[in-house]
């Protein structure tokens, strides 16, 4: 095997790490899971922080010469930036990752990410210094979308290529596991400021400490991440170039049907993602007297059952292919979206219902939607073709969802957003038919 000091992607600091993990000599799959659940939850967590303060906080602190929708909507505009900027962070990183090497690439990323997003805790008012707190906060979510297109670590792969095959979905759902841990710890920070302040204290301060706790969490994933990209483990697979980041164009020549198809294949479950967290949550704000640290308690509820319901989506896709699972969440998916304007237009236990029964969808669907197209890659144009899906994916199905759905609602009715959501339903049901190769390779 090539030396660690000789290979182009090494650094002293990736090396002394190294160093500390020798004595492994293969990294396990139940660790590279931690590290992923640990990198993914980071992610989310300042995603969902965000999401929470668009709905509910941003409206008054940036936009107070607005109408509460006209602001929420702005809100969402600059939400979707980060999507937008993401692809763009993915290019610059990769060139970092090929000449200096993973471990400078991911903490460069996770510390602007947390950088990013700790600076918006500072991020003064429209009655401060006017319009620009609207332009601060959209340079800085542009700053956490570029930080995210290089927080791409492989250890999603990494995973995938240790795993045993009969139980291949049960560790891509592992990635996932992320999102709603996330969402768990970011309502409750935000419910507990909530009922413990008064109105004008959350406004003024108390809505800022989430967004401090964020770059604690990414320095902690930074060091639980680097643990495994340095083992000789992942070292190895860099040098196959199982891992090994690939020139951009060239991977969008070669591989740009696959990039097409890995994107909106999870579709419906994106669109789903944010219907069933982001949207909500301004609905119930805008358009209704509830107390907004009760719904994201009934948030947290939904976090816990799409835990379970990701869980169970590992073992039912080592049972029935992950494409089929896809396409049978992806009919369930167009069915809850006929149901699910009056049950969010229903009262309190109707509001429960559609939150349960969401993200019961939301974790079958979701548990299978990281890489469901990797094994079309070809080892050399995986790791990158893997990274443009991502961010494909997530701009089309997530980046303008809750605009798009509280613009559509906000106009035409709850039953608009349900259209919208099903939409995404019919997109992938014809993406996974489009897709003969997985439906060749995955059942």
């Amino acid at each position: 095997m090539t030396s660690v000091t000789t290979t182009p992607s090494s650094t002293a600091m990736e090396r002394d790490a190294r160093n500390v993990t020798a004595r492994d000599k293969r990294v396990a799959p139940g660790e590279i899971a931690i590290g992923v659940i640990i990198g993914r939850t980071s992610e989310f967590f300042d995603f969902f922080v965000y999401a929470i303060a668009s709905c509910i906080v941003f409206p008054a602190h940036v936009f107070p010469y607005l109408s509460p929708l006209a602001g929420t909507l702005w809100s969402f505009a600059i939400f979707a930036l980060a999507f937008i900027t993401r692809p763009i962070g993915s290019v610059i990183f990769m060139w970092v990752d090929r000449h200096y090497g993973r471990g400078v690439k991911l903490t460069i990323a996770l510390f602007l990410l947390g950088g990013s997003t700790a600076a918006i805790a500072f991020l003064p008012g429209y009655d401060t210094i006017g319009h620009w707190s609207a332009a601060l906060l959209a340079l800085f979510r542009c700053g956490q979308g570029v930080a995210l297109g290089g927080t791409w670590d492989g250890l999603a792969s990494l995973l995938s290529l240790n795993a045993p095959k009969n139980k291949r979905g049960w560790y891509a759902m592992m990635p996932q596991l992320g999102a709603p841990l996330a969402l768990l710890v970011a309502s409750g920070l935000f419910a507990f400021f909530l009922s413990t302040l008064s109105r004008a204290d959350f406004l003024d301060w108390g809505w800022r400490y989430p967004f401090f706790v964020a770059f604690a969490i990414n320095v902690v994933a930074l060091f639980a991440r680097l643990r495994i990209v340095v083992t000789h483990e992942f070292e190895r697979l860099f040098e196959s170039k199982e891992l090994q980041p690939s020139p951009v164009l060239e991977t969008i020549r070669g591989d740009g049907r696959n990039i097409v198809i890995g994107a909106f294949a999870p579709l419906a479950s994106f669109a789903l993602f944010h219907m069933v967290t982001v949207f909500p949550l301004s609905w119930i704000a805008l358009y209704t007297e509830q107390p907004l640290e009760r719904f994201l308690g009934i948030e947290m509820i939904g976090a816990v059952v799409g835990i379970l319901a990701i869980v169970v989506s590992g073992f039912v896709a080592d049972q029935v292919g992950r494409r089929s699972l896809l396409g049978y969440s992806a009919i369930g998916i167009a069915i809850f979206a006929v149901a699910s304007p009056l049950l969010l237009d229903g009262g309190e236990l109707a509001e429960v219902a559609f939150m349960v029964l969401g993200f019961i969808l939301l974790g079958l669907s979701f548990g299978q939607s990281s890489g469901v197209v990797a094994s079309n890659f070809s080892s050399a144009t995986r790791y990158t073709g893997s990274a443009l899906t991502s961010d494909l994916a997530w701009l089309v199905g997530a980046g303008f969802a809750p605009l798009v759905a509280l613009a559509l609602s906000a106009s035409f009715g709850l039953a608009a957003s349900g259209v919208y959501l099903l939409s995404g339903a019919v997109v992938t049901g014809i993406a996974l038919f489009i897709n003969k190769e997985l439906a060749g390779r995955d059942r």
